[in-house]
């Protein structure tokens, strides 16, 4: 992207509307989380039939996200973010309209699909609002896609207790988060490619850097999808108790991720990405040896506030270390996002198979041993920590930029 200079104000502006971008991304994500069982009536399918269809999101999102670096390069960041979170936004409705097991698996891939190639341009386009700010804002934006997916689920839940239907419900917050997408993106960094940048081929295999990071984003988002699926079963099932409590458990685990990432950036900003990984890991395995070895289930539970704690910045960082492994951000981005999506599809399954062969204890020793991978590599998020040009006065008032 061309190296324009922009005034410290407009920066700024723009740090707040990709994070109110962030927020909508995550409230279609709730939005859609809480209707699934309407959904599943609707299509009329079982459960294991279900089960097959929302791996599609996951599917659609891993074959389009390399799309989306081609998409900027070839009508600008601002532009581009502005078309994928509007398809993204509208493609809320397609699930709740499925009438059955073939229609719904199609939609739930065009969800993924506008899902995936948004989370790249939003990221890609924080990882540039970071570099010219010259501090830390990545996990402050994953905190607010948190805070999005919070408010989406809340209004979901009242939706569902008012027995709506989803598809009037769907339809509503599809077209108020559209109009809000779209005003954010108005605010955005307006980059564009220079003339002598080569266009980013539609698809590619992810450099050898985003395999690395995206292998302890593997390890962050793998304990989070067991902790949120299994979490409560866990208490419930391992150490009896009731149903509220086991709730409860995952209410403070998710609750503890979204306060660390609101958080996160200033502890990034001192101590920096390697070393706040490192010890984000260390408390994450501390949280698991509670988890399998407490007994308890207040032990229990603090174990899992602490793997939330441990793991919540995570990603965040690995995308902004991917941002700035290599000459094309978007590639290193899509690579990074791909493995992680992977990891959340295939965590669930995976501790429900061991769990069924063994016990969950041994499920969250595994998770356990994921988490000390955090420890042992997070040196390869060292790009993270390269010198960013912060904002000067005299650089940001040349009056450089396209109009």
């Amino acid at each position: 992207m061309s190296d324009v200079v922009y005034a410290p104000a407009e920066v700024r502006r723009a740090r707040y509307a990709v994070a109110a971008v962030f927020a909508v991304h995550g409230a279609v994500t709730g939005s859609f989380a809480t209707r699934v069982p309407w959904i599943q009536d609707h299509s009329s399918v079982s459960a294991g039939q279900l089960g097959l269809a929302l791996a599609f999101p996951a599917l659609g999102a891993s074959v389009a996200m390399p799309l989306a670096g081609s998409v900027s390069h070839r009508f600008g960041a601002r532009n581009a973010l502005r078309g994928l979170i509007a398809l993204w936004t509208l493609a809320l409705v397609l699930p709740s309209l499925a009438p059955n097991l073939l229609t719904l698996c199609l939609a739930l891939f065009v969800y993924g699909a506008t899902a995936g190639m948004a989370d790249v341009a939003m990221n890609a386009l924080g990882v540039e609002i970071e570099n010219r700010l010259g501090r830390s804002i990545m996990s402050g934006l994953h905190g607010m896609w948190s805070a999005g997916a919070l408010i989406g689920s809340a209004a979901g839940t009242l939706a569902a207790h008012l027995g709506s239907d989803a598809r009037v419900h769907h339809a509503l917050a599809s077209v108020a988060l559209t109009v809000l997408g779209l005003l954010f993106c108005r605010w955005v960094l307006d980059l564009q490619p220079t003339e002598d940048e080569e266009p980013p081929p539609r698809f590619a295999l992810p450099p050898k850097s985003a395999l690395l990071i995206g292998a302890v984003g593997f390890c962050a988002v793998f304990a989070e999808g067991a902790s949120l699926d299994w979490s409560a079963v866990y208490l419930r099932d391992q150490l009896d108790t009731s149903a509220g409590l086991a709730a409860a458990c995952t209410t403070g685990f998710t609750l503890t991720m979204a306060i660390a990432r609101f958080v996160g950036d200033r502890v990034v900003d001192r101590f920096g990405s390697v070393r706040t990984v490192r010890v984000g890991g260390a408390f994450a395995v501390l949280g698991g040896l509670l988890i399998v070895v407490g007994g308890h289930p207040a032990v229990a539970m603090g174990g899992f506030a602490l793997m939330g704690l441990g793991i919540a910045v995570v990603v965040p960082l690995c995308f902004a270390a991917a941002g700035r492994s290599g000459p094309n951000p978007s590639l290193a981005i899509a690579g990074v996002a791909t493995i992680t999506y992977t990891s959340g599809l295939i965590a669930p399954s995976a501790i429900g198979t061991l769990a069924q062969a063994t016990s969950l204890m041994v499920s969250f020793a595994l998770v356990t041993v994921l988490a000390g991978g955090l420890v042992a590599f997070a040196g390869v998020l060292r790009a993270g920590d390269r010198d960013r040009p912060k904002l000067s006065a005299p650089a940001a008032a040349v009056p450089d930029r396209q109009p």
